[in-house]
């Protein structure tokens, strides 16, 4: 069964797209910690990042670095912070999550309800700023 990211990929499930290579793909958390809240995950569904192929990998690495650096000219914060989770979604991803402190990438912490045209904002700058 398709992971909820494949889905995302092939435009099964709509979302706040910010970029895309041949082999990633990334968008917004719809709940995130932060405004500003990505995920970068690799358009080939594979359940942990370690297992992907070195070009992949590499790929899936330098999105994440562009679009952070995109993140942090237009989300308000100190450093963009980078997890790798894993548990929640069997489809490798990098979280880059906007942070003014360590506590800020705690992912007990309640999630944001943003709206559909904040999202699109969020989105719209970021994407526009990476290339």
């Amino acid at each position: 069964m398709a992971s909820i990211f494949s889905k995302i990929v092939k435009g099964e499930i709509p979302c706040y797209k910010i970029a895309e290579t041949e082999n990633c793909f990334a968008f917004l958390d719809i709940n995130p910690l932060a405004k500003g809240h990505t995920l970068v995950i690799p358009k080939k569904e594979t359940d942990n990042l370690f297992d992907l192929d070195d070009s992949t990998y590499s790929e899936l690495c330098l999105l994440a670095k562009k679009i952070a650096i995109a993140i942090k000219k237009n989300i308000p914060c100190k450093k963009v912070g980078v997890a790798v989770v894993g548990l929640e979604v069997p489809h490798a991803h990098i979280h880059l999550i906007p942070i003014n402190g360590i506590f800020d990438i705690d992912f007990s912490k309640p999630k944001l309800k943003l709206k559909e045209e904040e999202l699109k904002e969020i989105a719209l700058k970021i994407s526009s700023s990476i290339f």
